[in-house]
Protein backbone atom coordinates (compact mmCIF):
# COMPACT_ATOMS: atom_id res chain seq x y z
CA UNK A 1 0.00 0.00 0.00
CA UNK A 2 2.88 2.89 0.75
CA UNK A 3 4.32 2.31 -2.78
CA UNK A 4 1.06 2.62 -4.36
CA UNK A 5 0.06 5.84 -2.30
CA UNK A 6 3.42 7.32 -3.00
CA UNK A 7 3.43 6.39 -7.01
CA UNK A 8 0.12 7.91 -7.02
CA UNK A 9 0.59 10.78 -4.76
CA UNK A 10 3.52 11.93 -7.01
CA UNK A 11 2.01 11.80 -10.05
CA UNK A 12 -0.88 13.72 -8.96
CA UNK A 13 1.41 16.53 -7.45
CA UNK A 14 3.12 16.75 -11.14
CA UNK A 15 0.47 15.66 -13.59
CA UNK A 16 -2.75 15.54 -11.71
CA UNK A 17 -5.26 16.64 -14.92
CA UNK A 18 -6.47 20.11 -13.14
CA UNK A 19 -7.06 21.29 -16.75
CA UNK A 20 -10.14 19.15 -17.05
CA UNK A 21 -13.19 21.35 -16.54
CA UNK A 22 -15.38 19.29 -13.77
CA UNK A 23 -12.72 19.66 -11.28
CA UNK A 24 -12.84 23.45 -12.00
CA UNK A 25 -14.91 26.02 -10.42
CA UNK A 26 -14.56 29.30 -10.97
CA UNK A 27 -15.84 30.28 -7.61
CA UNK A 28 -17.56 28.79 -4.44
CA UNK A 29 -20.80 26.98 -5.83
CA UNK A 30 -23.84 25.88 -3.35
CA UNK A 31 -23.27 22.19 -3.43
CA UNK A 32 -26.33 21.49 -5.64
CA UNK A 33 -25.24 23.87 -8.41
CA UNK A 34 -21.89 21.86 -8.52
CA UNK A 35 -24.01 18.11 -8.32
CA UNK A 36 -25.29 18.91 -11.38
CA UNK A 37 -22.22 20.38 -13.35
CA UNK A 38 -20.75 16.87 -11.53
CA UNK A 39 -23.98 14.98 -12.50
CA UNK A 40 -23.38 15.88 -16.36
CA UNK A 41 -19.64 15.10 -16.45
CA UNK A 42 -20.11 11.51 -14.89
CA UNK A 43 -23.20 10.60 -17.56
CA UNK A 44 -20.70 11.85 -20.10
CA UNK A 45 -17.33 10.23 -19.07
CA UNK A 46 -19.95 6.59 -19.13
CA UNK A 47 -17.76 4.20 -22.03
CA UNK A 48 -15.90 7.91 -22.78
CA UNK A 49 -12.45 8.88 -22.57
CA UNK A 50 -12.43 12.34 -20.71
CA UNK A 51 -10.37 14.61 -23.15
CA UNK A 52 -12.90 14.00 -25.59
CA UNK A 53 -16.04 14.38 -23.49
CA UNK A 54 -14.35 18.39 -22.51
CA UNK A 55 -15.41 20.14 -25.10
CA UNK A 56 -19.07 18.86 -25.33
CA UNK A 57 -19.22 19.38 -21.74
CA UNK A 58 -18.87 23.21 -22.20
CA UNK A 59 -21.13 23.76 -24.72
CA UNK A 60 -23.77 21.67 -23.16
CA UNK A 61 -23.13 23.36 -19.63
CA UNK A 62 -23.53 26.10 -21.74
CA UNK A 63 -26.70 25.68 -22.91
CA UNK A 64 -28.00 23.69 -19.87
CA UNK A 65 -26.71 25.90 -16.57
CA UNK A 66 -29.15 24.41 -14.20
CA UNK A 67 -31.13 21.45 -14.03
CA UNK A 68 -34.41 23.38 -14.73
CA UNK A 69 -32.91 24.86 -18.29
CA UNK A 70 -32.35 21.19 -19.32
CA UNK A 71 -35.76 20.02 -17.32
CA UNK A 72 -37.59 22.51 -19.46
CA UNK A 73 -35.85 21.60 -22.73
CA UNK A 74 -37.49 19.88 -25.80
CA UNK A 75 -35.99 16.26 -25.82
CA UNK A 76 -34.52 17.97 -29.46
CA UNK A 77 -32.43 20.36 -28.72
CA UNK A 78 -30.64 18.15 -25.91
CA UNK A 79 -29.88 15.52 -28.49
CA UNK A 80 -28.73 17.84 -30.45
CA UNK A 81 -26.22 19.59 -27.93
CA UNK A 82 -25.28 15.94 -27.49
CA UNK A 83 -24.38 15.05 -31.05
CA UNK A 84 -21.18 14.01 -31.59
CA UNK A 85 -20.41 12.32 -28.15
CA UNK A 86 -21.97 9.05 -28.88
CA UNK A 87 -24.14 6.85 -26.79
CA UNK A 88 -27.24 9.08 -27.60
CA UNK A 89 -29.49 7.02 -24.88
CA UNK A 90 -27.15 8.96 -22.20
CA UNK A 91 -28.45 12.36 -23.36
CA UNK A 92 -32.08 10.87 -22.39
CA UNK A 93 -31.48 9.45 -19.24
CA UNK A 94 -30.05 13.12 -18.24
CA UNK A 95 -32.87 14.77 -19.56
CA UNK A 96 -35.00 12.77 -17.75
CA UNK A 97 -32.96 12.97 -14.23
CA UNK A 98 -32.70 16.51 -14.79
CA UNK A 99 -36.92 16.89 -14.89
CA UNK A 100 -36.99 14.73 -11.70
CA UNK A 101 -34.21 16.82 -10.26
CA UNK A 102 -36.28 19.85 -10.70
CA UNK A 103 -39.89 18.47 -9.75
CA UNK A 104 -38.95 16.15 -7.01
CA UNK A 105 -36.24 17.66 -5.46
CA UNK A 106 -36.40 21.57 -6.10
CA UNK A 107 -33.51 22.01 -8.28
CA UNK A 108 -30.82 19.86 -6.17
CA UNK A 109 -29.02 17.10 -6.23
CA UNK A 110 -29.73 14.89 -3.30
CA UNK A 111 -26.74 14.31 -1.33
CA UNK A 112 -27.62 10.48 -0.57
CA UNK A 113 -26.27 7.93 -2.55
CA UNK A 114 -29.31 5.53 -2.18
CA UNK A 115 -31.47 8.52 -3.59
CA UNK A 116 -29.22 9.77 -6.90
CA UNK A 117 -28.87 6.12 -7.93
CA UNK A 118 -31.95 5.81 -8.51
CA UNK A 119 -32.09 8.68 -11.22
CA UNK A 120 -32.31 7.70 -14.71
CA UNK A 121 -28.80 6.45 -16.01
CA UNK A 122 -27.40 6.93 -12.74
CA UNK A 123 -25.43 3.34 -12.19
CA UNK A 124 -23.95 2.36 -8.80
CA UNK A 125 -20.29 3.87 -9.67
CA UNK A 126 -21.54 6.87 -11.19
CA UNK A 127 -23.89 7.74 -8.19
CA UNK A 128 -21.27 7.36 -5.73
CA UNK A 129 -18.77 9.66 -7.70
CA UNK A 130 -21.56 11.74 -7.73
CA UNK A 131 -21.51 11.70 -3.92
CA UNK A 132 -17.24 12.16 -3.97
CA UNK A 133 -16.91 14.68 -6.22
CA UNK A 134 -19.66 16.64 -5.59
CA UNK A 135 -19.94 16.39 -1.45
CA UNK A 136 -16.75 14.89 -0.71
CA UNK A 137 -17.89 12.15 0.65
CA UNK A 138 -15.49 8.98 1.54
CA UNK A 139 -17.21 5.95 -0.19
CA UNK A 140 -15.55 3.32 -1.82
CA UNK A 141 -15.58 2.76 -5.48
CA UNK A 142 -14.08 1.83 -8.41
CA UNK A 143 -14.10 2.38 -12.01
CA UNK A 144 -11.56 1.15 -14.96
CA UNK A 145 -8.67 3.44 -14.62
CA UNK A 146 -8.90 2.43 -10.58
CA UNK A 147 -8.98 -1.11 -11.76
CA UNK A 148 -6.09 -0.61 -13.70
CA UNK A 149 -3.98 1.09 -10.59
CA UNK A 150 -4.96 -1.82 -8.49
CA UNK A 151 -4.48 -5.01 -10.51
CA UNK A 152 -0.94 -3.31 -11.61
CA UNK A 153 -0.02 -2.89 -7.85
CA UNK A 154 -1.53 -5.96 -6.50
CA UNK A 155 -2.23 -8.48 -9.32
CA UNK A 156 1.23 -8.10 -11.52
CA UNK A 157 1.57 -11.14 -14.27
CA UNK A 158 4.64 -11.69 -13.04
CA UNK A 159 3.81 -12.70 -9.41
CA UNK A 160 -0.20 -14.04 -10.14
CA UNK A 161 -1.56 -15.62 -13.46
CA UNK A 162 -5.41 -16.14 -14.75
CA UNK A 163 -5.00 -20.16 -14.35
CA UNK A 164 -7.66 -19.28 -11.15
CA UNK A 165 -9.87 -16.98 -13.00
CA UNK A 166 -9.57 -13.48 -13.57
CA UNK A 167 -9.92 -10.73 -10.84
CA UNK A 168 -13.04 -9.82 -9.32
CA UNK A 169 -14.21 -6.11 -7.80
CA UNK A 170 -15.11 -7.97 -4.84
CA UNK A 171 -11.24 -8.43 -4.47
CA UNK A 172 -10.12 -4.74 -5.11
CA UNK A 173 -12.72 -2.89 -2.92
CA UNK A 174 -11.39 -3.58 0.14
CA UNK A 175 -7.99 -2.37 -0.85
CA UNK A 176 -9.43 0.68 -2.31
CA UNK A 177 -11.18 1.37 1.05
CA UNK A 178 -7.81 0.71 2.92
CA UNK A 179 -5.88 3.04 0.68
CA UNK A 180 -8.60 5.53 0.99
CA UNK A 181 -8.62 5.56 4.82
CA UNK A 182 -4.52 5.37 5.07
CA UNK A 183 -3.92 8.27 1.98
CA UNK A 184 -5.28 11.22 4.37
CA UNK A 185 -6.30 12.94 1.55
CA UNK A 186 -9.39 14.15 0.56
CA UNK A 187 -12.14 11.65 -1.01
CA UNK A 188 -12.25 13.85 -4.14
CA UNK A 189 -8.30 14.17 -4.43
CA UNK A 190 -7.40 10.61 -3.54
CA UNK A 191 -10.02 9.22 -6.24
CA UNK A 192 -9.08 12.21 -8.77
CA UNK A 193 -5.12 11.04 -8.08
CA UNK A 194 -6.25 7.40 -8.46
CA UNK A 195 -8.27 8.12 -12.21
CA UNK A 196 -5.25 10.34 -13.35
CA UNK A 197 -2.47 7.71 -12.22
CA UNK A 198 -5.02 4.63 -14.19
CA UNK A 199 -5.03 6.93 -17.35
CA UNK A 200 -0.84 7.47 -17.03
CA UNK A 201 -0.67 3.81 -17.03
CA UNK A 202 -2.42 3.30 -19.94
CA UNK A 203 -0.73 5.74 -21.76
CA UNK A 204 2.54 3.93 -21.42
CA UNK A 205 0.70 0.82 -22.65
CA UNK A 206 0.10 -0.59 -19.78
CA UNK A 207 -2.93 -2.10 -20.44
CA UNK A 208 -4.89 -4.44 -17.60
CA UNK A 209 -8.53 -4.44 -17.54
CA UNK A 210 -9.00 -7.27 -19.37
CA UNK A 211 -7.56 -9.10 -16.31
CA UNK A 212 -10.87 -8.15 -14.69
CA UNK A 213 -13.73 -10.23 -14.34
CA UNK A 214 -15.44 -7.22 -15.05
CA UNK A 215 -13.84 -6.53 -18.71
CA UNK A 216 -15.87 -5.95 -21.40
CA UNK A 217 -14.74 -5.16 -24.97
CA UNK A 218 -16.03 -2.11 -26.53
CA UNK A 219 -17.83 -2.98 -29.93
CA UNK A 220 -16.86 -1.15 -33.06
CA UNK A 221 -19.20 2.12 -34.19
CA UNK A 222 -18.30 1.11 -37.61
CA UNK A 223 -21.26 -0.76 -39.23
CA UNK A 224 -22.95 -1.16 -35.59
CA UNK A 225 -26.20 -0.64 -34.43
CA UNK A 226 -24.97 2.18 -32.44
CA UNK A 227 -23.62 4.08 -36.03
CA UNK A 228 -27.29 3.32 -37.55
CA UNK A 229 -29.39 4.77 -34.83
CA UNK A 230 -27.06 7.78 -34.80
CA UNK A 231 -27.66 8.57 -38.22
CA UNK A 232 -31.33 7.82 -37.93
CA UNK A 233 -31.09 10.26 -35.52
CA UNK A 234 -29.20 13.08 -36.86
CA UNK A 235 -31.92 12.83 -39.75
CA UNK A 236 -35.44 13.00 -37.73
CA UNK A 237 -33.77 16.22 -35.72
CA UNK A 238 -33.37 17.46 -39.49
CA UNK A 239 -36.56 17.16 -40.00
CA UNK A 240 -38.25 18.36 -36.54
CA UNK A 241 -39.50 14.72 -35.61
CA UNK A 242 -41.85 14.64 -32.68
CA UNK A 243 -40.50 13.46 -28.81
CA UNK A 244 -42.22 10.46 -29.47
CA UNK A 245 -40.42 9.41 -32.78
CA UNK A 246 -37.05 10.21 -30.95
CA UNK A 247 -37.49 8.03 -27.94
CA UNK A 248 -38.44 5.20 -30.15
CA UNK A 249 -35.33 5.29 -31.75
CA UNK A 250 -33.17 5.92 -28.62
CA UNK A 251 -34.77 3.21 -26.99
CA UNK A 252 -34.84 0.76 -29.72
CA UNK A 253 -32.53 -2.42 -29.22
Amino acid sequence: MPELLREVKKHYKKEGRAHLPWRQFDRPLPAGRQAYKILVSEIMLQQTQAERVIPFYKKFLKEFPTPKTLAQAPLSKVLKAWQGLGYNRRAKFLHQAAKIITEKYKGKLPTEVAKIEELPGVGHYSARAITIFAYNKPEVCIETNIRTVFIYFYFPPTRFNLAAGKISDAELLPLVAEALKSSKMQPRDFYAALMDYGAHLKGQGIALNSRSKHYTKQSKFEGSRRQKQAALLRTLLARGASEKELEKVLMSK
